[in-house]
């Protein structure tokens, strides 16, 4: 039964690393958060924060 070379081994790591980084990155910029609408915030200004003491 043959066997595989270490340096063989170690070519196929680095690259399933490197394809598994790619990855990674590609889903990071992916995605896009959502911009706020206006009337989002307009809400948060109009809340009262004086305490009644």
């Amino acid at each position: 039964m043959p066997q595989m070379a270490p340096l063989s081994w170690l070519s196929l790591y680095f690259m399933f690393t490197v394809t598994l980084i790619l990855f990674c990155i590609v889903n990071y910029y992916m995605y896009m958060p959502s911009t706020p609408t206006s009337q989002t915030t307009s809400k948060k200004e109009n809340i009262s924060l004086n305490w009644k003491w």
